[in-house]
């Protein structure tokens, strides 16, 4: 695939980033024209490629995502840089730095619990993250580092969350930071929908003794020969209509 020619000053911008995945990829897309997930997760080892490409374009340079063919003449996802001309210099220097003070405050605030599945973790495992996507509104919403902007996260709920995030049209096109906030994952506890569908959503974790009563649930529903989830709708759909 032939490479495109960049202006000096994308090439020149695009070496200012410091963020190590995001350089890995800029540097990549510098030498072959584009970057694969395959390329991600075997050469850089990086087990969630779209994870990186958010790097880069967090970093404000436009990505564009296209399907390749693998060597195994599979359909793969692959990067490469978009529109030079809307190149987002506010969002150059990349995430802001937060204190260890700071990551503290919010896991006293949310007892250190994740906010979306509210699982209970150490602070090491839990990441702080921005309500309102970076991609969406760089800091400009977050200038003042209000804790009303944040929440922490644990890993797999982050990883779902960024998912889910970077297929949501408002993501894509609008990148409307109102519609981000009305969200589930802007505001799991008050939200009209989940990118823009309308869906409700509960997570839910059994720990300690509640383990027993999640066996229960699972040996009752593989007797009904009902997946797990259904079952647990129908317990619950079943004791509100009482």
């Amino acid at each position: 695939m032939k490479k495109k020619t960049l202006p000096r000053a994308f090439l020149k911008i695009a070496r200012t980033v410091t963020n190590k995945r995001a350089r890995i990829v800029i540097e990549h897309i510098l030498k072959h024209g584009y970057i694969t997930t395959e390329n991600l997760e075997k050469r850089y080892g990086y087990n969630h490629p779209p994870r990186a490409a958010r790097d880069v374009r967090e970093a404000g340079i436009p990505l564009e995502t296209f399907r390749v063919k693998d060597k195994q003449g599979r359909s793969i996802a692959a990067y490469r840089f978009g529109d030079f001309t809307k190149i987002e210099k506010n969002k150059l220097s990349g995430r802001t730095i937060f204190s260890k003070e700071f990551k503290r405050e919010l896991y006293e605030e949310q007892k250190g619990k994740c906010a979306i599945c509210n699982g209970k973790f150490e602070l090491r495992y839990l990441q702080i993250d921005h309500k309102v996507p970076y991609e969406v509104a760089g800091d400009e919403l977050i200038a003042q580092r209000k804790h009303s902007e944040f929440m922490l996260l644990c890993g797999s709920c982050n990883r779902a969350k960024s998912w889910s995030c970077e297929h949501c049209v408002n993501w894509k096109q609008e990148k409307d930071a109102d519609v981000c906030s009305k969200c589930y994952w802007g505001s799991p506890n008050e939200y009209l929908h989940i990118a823009l569908r309308a869906i409700r959503r509960v997570d839910l974790l059994w720990e300690g003794n509640e383990v027993k009563s999640y066996d229960r649930l699972k040996s009752l529903a593989r007797h009904k020969k009902t997946p797990l989830p259904d079952f647990v709708k129908r317990v619950l759909q079943d004791s509100i209509s009482e």
